[in-house]
């Protein structure tokens, strides 16, 4: 027989509509709430506690159907559901990544000249930096003053806030200073920065050169009691200042900053939050961070808080641990990486092998590897894992696809598939496709996130 996918807006789901439309409701509000990668786990813990997931830390003996969480310095959660079977036998893990491309202040960020003043930035992640000029930006953040109190600041995302914007140079004389630019030079990574202030100090102070950035670092310390070093032991990120909204006169589609891959981090949270039955498995959705920038850290996919956490999950089951048994229940593992793939874009086939491209609204994505020109640092899914996902899906009457990230010498990328391969977890990605991936408005089929999570749900519930 032939392989022939079709279009998601079938008579069943058109049926569903309101249910599809319903579900994307709750996932807007959840962006704009989860802007950065604490945010996403401080919302995220919350709605754990109130499902009836407790801190596992707090545990000393776990059964089947017990629900617990593990919070890694604030930028990773683990929700985990006791299965029936041995845990050594393995567990179904889905690992999403929480943070996203966006602006960071610099740890010296602030300056002053023609009599304005501005804070300098450093990217984070893969962006088109001309898209971040002239947009509203809001500022997220967390500080630890001198006194050692922690503040949690954020600027720009309500209705009587100001925002930030990085000023672009004007048509009218950016012929020869950003015309003969390639387009990744249109605004090179030094000319990120954004105007924080213009007013002037009303203290008389001869000793007081820079009287704008005087008066911003005023500011800052009547409402927050920061002082200028501050800054370095703060992590600041600037965002889109706007909110999730529908994209098209038939509202299909969800467009927003920091789907990629936060659409994946809420469907998985979704699906463990809704398991109303003791797994045969034990079931754990990881969100992680650190994966746009190569899953380093101590809170990247690279540092060992799998093993942290899944070691102390067996010695709490079983009341006794070995490192031979953490092997053999990471070996016996299942995983799917639920990242986001690329939807082909009428406009920009040329970039695409269209036999071998993900749509929107054809379900979500399968795809076996990702990578770079050769399969450059992926992951690969065996021929015997690829078609259990793909029992599984057809099982339960779920729309999927299958996708690469372009063609063969044009791009690629990584996810953090192959970090969990590396511990013996057989791992396949498998998530929505996104159009604009990376900008600050990327956008969904609302069909594709209401199938994803029902893959989600099913992985969690698999045998």
């Amino acid at each position: 027989m032939m392989l022939k996918k079709i279009n998601g807006w079938t008579e069943e789901n058109l049926g569903k509509k309101n249910e599809i439309f319903e579900f994307s409701e709750s996932y807007k509000e959840f962006l704009d709430c989860g802007k950065t990668e604490r945010e996403f786990v401080k919302i995220t813990l919350k709605l754990a506690e109130e499902n009836g997931f407790k801190s596992a830390l707090s545990m000393k003996h776990l059964k089947a159907g017990d629900k617990v969480f593990y919070v890694n310095r604030e930028k990773n959660i683990v929700l985990a559901v006791i299965g029936k079977k041995d845990i050594l036998e393995g567990i179904n893990f889905i690992v999403s990544h929480i943070d996203s491309p966006r602006i960071d202040l610099k740890p010296n960020p602030l300056y002053e000249d023609l009599e304005l003043a501005y804070m300098r930035t450093h990217y984070y992640g893969g962006i088109k930096k001309y898209q971040w000029a002239s947009i509203p930006l809001a500022l997220h953040g967390t500080v630890i003053i001198a006194n050692g109190e922690k503040k949690e600041i954020i600027i720009g995302e309500y209705e009587n806030d100001p925002v930030f914007t990085i000023p672009d140079l004007l048509p009218h004389l950016s012929g020869k200073y950003q015309g003969e630019r390639k387009a990744g030079e249109v605004l090179m990574g030094e000319e990120l920065q954004i105007i924080v202030g213009s007013m002037p100090t009303t203290i008389a102070n001869p000793e007081i050169k820079e009287l704008v950035k005087y008066a911003v670092l005023e500011k800052l310390n009547e409402v927050y009691g920061m002082i200028e070093e501050d800054f370095i032991s703060a992590e600041f990120q600037l965002v889109p200042a706007y909110k999730a909204k529908d994209v098209g006169i038939d509202r299909s589609l969800v467009g927003a900053y920091g789907q990629d891959d936060r659409i994946c981090g809420y469907t998985s949270l979704k699906a463990i939050l809704d398991i109303t039955e003791t797994p045969d498995r034990t079931a754990v959705c990881y969100l992680s961070d650190k994966e746009e920038t190569g899953s380093n850290g101590s809170t990247g996919l690279q540092s060992n808080y799998i093993e942290y956490f899944t070691g102390d999950l067996i010695s709490k089951i079983k009341e006794s641990y070995s490192d031979l048994y953490l092997r053999k229940c990471l070996w016996n593992s299942k995983a799917l990486s639920s990242d986001v793939n690329v939807a082909m874009d009428p406009l920009f086939k040329s970039v695409h092998e269209s036999q071998n491209a993900a749509k929107l609204n054809y379900g979500i994505v399968v795809t076996k590897y990702t990578g770079a020109r050769g399969k450059s640092g992926t992951n690969d899914a065996d021929a015997e894992y690829v078609w259990e996902i793909r029992n599984l899906l057809n099982s339960q009457n779920i729309k999927w696809q299958t996708g690469e990230l372009g063609k063969v010498d044009e791009g690629g990328g990584g996810t953090v598939a192959m970090f969990l391969a590396q511990a013996g977890i057989k791992t396949i990605d498998v998530g929505p496709a996104l159009l604009a991936m990376h900008s600050p408005f990327e956008v969904a089929s609302k069909l594709d996130l209401y199938e994803t999570y029902r893959a989600y749900k099913a992985f969690f519930a698999m045998s």
